[in-house]
């Protein structure tokens, strides 16, 4: 029987990410009621599940469209504005933060919302609060679950094998859920469907859309001989990421392209990651379940 193949959890390329789903930039204000994406579906759509096995050409599109928009709650982007803070270097490990009573007046909430936001980072370790004291940016050896996550290409030749890439799309795109997911207020986005196989044999389909922003070369690269991650990461190395893991059956469009037999379930990884304060890219990586596991080290 053909052993199951590894891959490390997430976007080939990042060595340490944040698994927080709080991953999102605070905006330059600090007033509440910014909207963000969040992971609520449609009624009768899950952005992540495909349509069926009807109308290869839509569903393919359909099964790369994003979450919907949605006011971010107040708490939320206080945490927001506290990580970027520290990941910009403001805030230094071991250093301390404003009191709650600074940051009610800051942001003009109630102290019971800035109380949650900080009781929530410091049980995701992001701080330490000392009575008495105040509170402190944790040290970073108290960071929150981290991934190492490494390019497919790496992975594949890790194990001795030949990695090889069929590109089927890459060309701009005006899809309004891709904009919406990368941040931009108009199009076009970049996108491109790679096949990737191991020894010939398909092992990923990646659907992906890049903010032409961070990337604006990206539609003159050739995908053949270098992974889009590989080329991105070498050129702006990823700062922060969300993701999300699904048990998922494909649509024909990908079930034929991974090679798999009908009713075969995918594991599928969508990610999105920043640069900066931009969303670098948003991404679906399907994976016949068959024939692949996903890991991750922590």
């Amino acid at each position: 029987m053909e052993p199951v193949r590894g891959l490390s959890v997430g976007e080939p390329g990042l060595q340490r990410v944040d698994e927080r789903h709080d991953g999102y930039d605070t905006q330059p204000t600090h007033e509440v009621g910014v909207n963000t994406i969040t992971e609520t579906h449609e009624a009768g759509h899950n952005p992540a599940q495909p349509d069926g096995e009807h109308g290869a050409g839509a569903t393919r599109r359909a099964a790369c469209k994003e979450t919907p928009a949605k006011a971010m709650p107040a708490y939320e982007q206080i945490k927001r504005y506290v990580i970027r803070r520290i990941s910009e270097g403001d805030w230094k490990p071991g250093g301390l933060i404003p009191s709650e009573a600074e940051l009610v007046k800051e942001f003009g909430v109630a102290r019971m919302t800035v109380s949650r936001a900080l009781r929530e980072l410091t049980a995701e370790r992001v701080l330490t609060r000392v009575q008495g004291s105040g509170t402190f940016v944790a040290p970073q050896r108290y960071e929150s679950t981290v991934l190492e996550i490494r390019n497919i290409a790496d992975e594949i030749a890790a194990r001795g094998h030949r990695h090889s890439a069929r590109v089927l799309m890459l060309e701009p795109s005006d899809d309004p859920r891709a904009l919406e997911a990368l941040g931009l207020a108009s199009g076009p986005a970049f996108h491109s469907c790679i096949v990737h196989s191991e020894e010939g044999e398909p092992i990923q389909y990646e659907d992906r859309y890049v903010n032409p922003k961070v990337f604006p070369d990206y539609l003159q690269q050739d995908f053949t001989v270098e992974t889009p991650n590989h080329y991105m990461v070498r050129l702006a190395p990823i700062q922060r990421a969300e993701f999300r893991i699904y048990a998922q059956k494909p649509d024909a469009y990908v079930r034929r392209h991974l090679s798999m037999e009908i009713g075969e379930p995918c594991l599928l990884l969508w990610r999105r990651t920043w640069v900066g304060d931009d969303v670098a890219t948003s991404v679906q990586l399907w994976h016949p379940a068959s024939r692949f596991h996903l890991a991750g080290n922590v």
